[in-house]
């Protein structure tokens, strides 16, 4: 997560004047940039507010918001010092996880997710929810050349072998993996490459795939979504 990112986590959870924001975020730039190391003794309030050219009591006000969330510890007598980053540290958010994700880390996370993701939604998919799987396929293929409306359908279909599943940890990771497309070049990519015959091509597949989940063949489900990801993983590489 970048400085920026972070000083605005800060600013969201913590009630602070921009003065004390300013030192924040100069602080904790050190810190994150290893000027300040861990466990070292941070300069002294005096020290740091000439340095940084402003009063003692913002300088402290500061220390007391960094140490609020775990990137410093104080010692009476002793100052302050650096705790480990990942204590308490504000967390990148899940859209900024997703913006953050290069093409590459897309199609390994989907590698990993989606075949098991496949398998358990055979396994655990109650009847009502294939039902409702295929009434989106039929949405799928009433879609002849509208790019857009085929990937929203597409984001459908996938949420609900997500939930298939029937752990709401792989659906909450697949939430994310639909970020992730949303946000990376995935989406322009489509527009360009789902032409009316490349839609074509898409409904097929996805029809086999549900009639895999419907009969409950496990093998022959994760085989289609593997092809899947390799013809997928194709057109990445040959990407210009």
């Amino acid at each position: 997560m970048s400085l920026a990112q972070t000083t605005a986590a800060f600013a969201a959870q913590t009630q602070m004047s921009a003065t004390v924001q300013a030192v924040v975020d100069t602080i904790f730039g050190r810190i994150r940039s290893g000027e300040y190391a861990v466990d070292e003794r941070l300069p002294s309030e005096r020290t740091l507010s000439s340095d940084l050219g402003v009063a003692r009591n913002t300088v402290r006000e500061a220390l007391e918001v960094l140490e609020s969330h775990g990137l410093i510890r104080r010692r009476a007598g002793s100052g302050s010092f650096v705790n480990p980053q990942t204590k308490g540290a504000p967390q990148p958010s899940h859209s900024e996880i997703a913006a953050s994700s290069s093409p590459l880390d897309l199609q390994v996370i989907r590698g990993i997710l989606e075949p098991d993701m496949v398998r358990l939604a055979v396994v655990n998919m109650p009847p009502r929810d294939i039902e409702a799987l295929g009434e989106i396929l039929s949405q799928m293929e009433a879609v002849q050349t509208d790019a857009d409306a085929f990937v929203r359908i597409e984001e459908a279909f996938y949420r609900k072998i997500a939930a298939g599943t029937g752990n709401p940890l792989i659906a909450g990771c697949y939430d994310l993996v639909i970020d992730a497309c949303r946000q990376s070049f995935r989406t322009a990519q489509l527009r360009r490459h789902l032409t009316p015959a490349r839609i074509e091509d898409y409904q097929k597949r996805y029809n086999s795939l549900f009639n895999a989940i419907a009969s409950r063949d496990t093998d022959a489900a994760v085989e289609y979504i593997k092809l899947h990801l390799i013809e997928e993983q194709r057109q990445l590489l040959h990407e210009p």
